[in-house]
C-alpha cells in the first residue's frame, strides 16, 4: 500500500523480509490467500498513501494516526499498526495510549477483518506528484484478480511516471523527464563535436573545454586586438603565429605607441586641472563660509519669528483685553451722560420750583425738599460712576502701555519740575507702568530717585528693578534667576546709552516670590552723576527715557 520513510525523508519501498523480525507476522502462518504483496509495506507506522477517499476514523492507528499497517487490535478494542504496537510494548509496563488500560502481549490479537477492509480502499499511483493519474485498488487477500492494474508491475516498470535515474549522471526524475534530460542538459551524456574532429564522442559537460583545443574549431589569432585579422583552424594557428611573429611585434609596437600618446595627453589634461584646484578649493571654503554664516542668519531669523510669534500672540491677548475694557468704559459714559441729563432736569425743575415759591405756596416747601434730596443722591451716583471712570481710564492707560516680552521703555515726561519736587523731598520716587516677560510671564516695574538715593543722594540718578506681585506667579519659578539691564537712552544722534546690567542674587528678598505688592527694589543708587544727564543729550524736551530689559532667552512658558 504504502512506502516507509528514509533517512532523508523519501518513501522508500522494502520487502516484507526486511522488516524486523519482531514487527512481522511470519509468512508461514499467513494463508497464501491472505498475503500482502512484498515489498511494499511501510518501514515504521501506517500507510502514508494517498487515498482516493479519505479512510474513516476507525481505520487508523491510536498512536501514529496514519492508516493501518497490519492492524492489531488490544483487548480494550483500540486497534494499532503492529509496529506501533511492538514500540509500546517494549516498554516498561505498556499501558493503551487510548484509554491507560494496561496492555498484555498475549491479549492482543491480529485483526483481519480490518485489515480486509483497508486493503479494498482505493489509492492514487505513488508517481501522482509525477503525473500519473491511475487509480489503484488493493485488495490482496481474496484469491481473485480485485486490482486495476497489478501494483509491483506498474510501480516497477509499467508506470510512465515512476521514479527513475539517468543511467549517465545517476540523477533521480520522472520517466517521462528522462529522454528530455539526456538530450538537452545531462553533463555525462555523450555527445560528439560539432567541428568532427578525431574526438567521436565526449560528456556534455566537457564540451565547452574542449571547444578551446579543438583542432578543427575555428578561432581568431591572439593579437586581433592589435590589428590582425587572421581567421582559422586551431591547428594552423601556430604556423601563423611563427610566420607573422615581426608583424605581431610591429603592431605591438604601434599600438605601444599610440597608448604613449594617449598617456602624455591624459597627463597634460591632469596637470591643467590640477592647477584649477587651488582656485576651486579657495571657491569651495567660500562657498562653505557663506553657507555657515546662511544657516546661522536663517537660525537667527528663526528665533526672531518664533519671538514674533510669541509678542503677536500676548499682543491679540492685550488687545481683547483693551476691546473689553473700552466696551465697559462706553457703558459707563452713557450712564454718566444720562446722569447728567437727569441732573440738569431736576435743577431745571428746582429753579422752576424755587421761583414758584417766591410766590408763596406753602406745598412747594415740602417739594423742594423733596427734589433737594432726589438732587443729592444723583450727585452722589454721579461722583461713584466718576471714580470708577477714573479707574477705568487708568487701567486703560496701564494696558495700553503694558509690555509683554520683558521690555519696558519708560518715558519721564517734566523732568525739572520732578527734579525739584524731589529736592524739595515731596516726591522721592517714581514707580513706572507695569511690564512682563509674558503674557503669563513675571510681572515687572522700575523705581527712579531723580535726585538719588543713598549714597547717589543729591548727587546721581538712582535706577532700581522691582518684582512686583503677578497673577500667575503661582506657575512660575523662583527666585527670579533672569539677567537684568537697566539704560538710560542718549536721545542725540550718536546714541551713547549709559547702561548696566546684574544677575539676581538668589538668596536676596528682592527676587523671591512676592507676599506684599511688590518686593524690595534692587539696582544701582550711582547709576548716573546728575553732571552727566544734564549736560549730556539725554534730556530733550524736558523728557528722559529708561530702558529696562530682562532677558528672557533661557524662560520657558508656564
Amino acid at each position: 500500500m504504502s512506502a516507509g520513510r528514509s533517512a532523508d525523508g523519501r518513501e522508500v519501498q522494502i520487502p516484507l523480509q526486511q522488516v524486523a523480525p519482531s514487527l512481522a507476522t511470519p509468512l508461514s502462518v499467513v494463508p497464501p490467500s491472505h498475503r500482502v504483496p512484498a515489498g511494499f509495506l511501510p518501514l515504521h507506522g501506517g500507510f502514508r498513501d494517498h487515498f482516493v477517499e479519505t479512510p474513516e476514523g476507525k481505520y487508523c492507528c491510536e498512536a501514529c494516526r496514519l492508516v493501518l499497517c497490519q492492524p492489531r487490535q488490544t483487548e480494550c478494542g483500540h486497534r494499532f499498526c503492529q509496529s506501533c504496537i511492538s514500540d509500546i510494548l517494549s516498554r516498561p509496563n505498556p499501558v493503551c495510549p487510548a484509554d491507560n488500560e494496561r496492555l498484555f502481549k498475549d491479549k492482543i490479537f491480529r485483526d483481519i477483518c480490518c485489515q480486509r477492509e483497508i486493503m479494498a480502499l482505493k489509492v492514487y499511483c505513488r508517481s501522482e506528484a509525477n503525473g500519473c493519474q491511475e487509480i489503484l485498488i488493493s485488495d490482496w487477500l481474496s484469491g481473485e484478480r480485485m486490482m486495476r492494474k497489478e501494483i509491483p508491475d506498474h510501480l516497477s516498470w509499467k508506470c510512465k511516471h515512476r521514479e527513475t535515474s539517468c543511467e549517465f549522471c545517476l540523477t533521480k526524475m520522472p520517466l517521462t523527464d528522462l529522454q528530455k534530460h539526456k538530450e538537452t542538459v545531462c553533463p555525462a551524456f555523450p555527445v560528439s563535436c560539432p567541428n568532427h574532429c578525431s574526438f567521436s564522442s565526449l560528456p556534455r559537460s566537457e564540451l565547452s573545454s574542449h571547444q578551446h583545443d579543438c583542432p578543427k574549431a575555428q578561432v581568431s589569432c591572439q593579437f586581433h586586438r592589435y590589428g590582425c585579422t587572421f581567421k582559422g583552424l586551431n591547428q594552423d594557428m601556430r604556423q601563423h603565429e611563427s610566420t607573422f611573429a615581426a608583424e605581431h611585434l610591429r603592431m605591438m609596437a604601434n599600438r605601444n605607441s599610440s597608448l604613449e600618446n594617449k598617456v602624455e595627453d591624459v597627463k597634460g589634461e591632469l596637470l591643467e586641472r590640477y592647477k584649477l584646484l587651488p582656485g576651486l578649493s579657495g571657491r569651495l571654503s567660500e562657498l562653505e563660509n557663506q553657507n555657515d554664516e546662511l544657516r546661522e542668519k536663517n537660525r537667527q531669523m528663526e528665533q526672531k519669528l518664533a519671538t514674533m510669534q510669541k509678542l503677536m500672540s500676548s499682543h491679540s491677548e492685550k488687545l481683547l483685553e483693551v476691546e473689553l475694557e473700552l466696551r465697559s468704559l462706553r457703558l459707563l459714559r452713557d450712564e454718566v451722560e444720562t446722569l447728567r441729563g437727569t441732573l440738569e432736569n431736576v435743577r431745571t425743575r428746582l429753579n422752576a420750583l424755587e421761583q414758584g415759591g417766591r410766590s408763596g405756596t406753602g406745598s412747594t416747601t415740602h417739594t423742594l425738599a423733596s427734589l433737594e434730596t432726589q438732587l443729592n443722591r444723583h450727585d452722589d451716583m454721579l461722583s461713584v460712576h466718576d471714580i470708577r471712570l477714573a479707574d477705568m481710564d487708568l487701567r486703560f492707560q496701564v494696558l495700553e502701555t503694558a509690555s509683554y516680552n520683558g521690555t519696558l521703555i519708560w518715558k519721564i515726561r517734566d523732568y525739572k519740575r520732578r527734579k525739584q519736587e524731589a529736592v524739595a523731598a515731596k516726591t522721592l520716587s517714581l514707580y513706572s507702568q507695569p511690564f512682563y516677560t509674558g503674557y503669563f510671564g513675571y510681572k515687572m516695574c522700575a523705581r527712579v530717585y531723580l535726585n538719588g538715593d543713598g549714597m547717589g543722594k543729591g548727587t546721581h540718578l538712582s535706577l532700581f528693578f522691582v518684582v512686583m506681585r503677578g497673577e500667575y506667579d503661582a506657575l512660575l519659578p523662583w527666585p527670579f534667576k533672569q539677567k537684568v539691564t537697566l539704560m538710560l537712552m542718549d536721545q542725540g544722534p550718536s546714541r551713547k546709552h549709559l547702561a548696566d546690567a546684574f544677575k539676581p542674587d538668589p538668596n536676596s528678598s528682592s527676587f523671591r516670590r512676592p507676599a506684599a505688592e511688590m518686593n524690595i527694589a534692587s539696582g544701582c543708587p550711582l547709576f548716573v552723576s546728575q553732571s552727566v544727564l544734564e549736560t549730556g543729550s539725554y534730556i530733550k524736551d524736558d523728557t528722559i527715557f529708561i530702558k529696562v530689559t530682562v532677558d528672557t532667552s533661557d524662560l520657558l512658558d508656564p
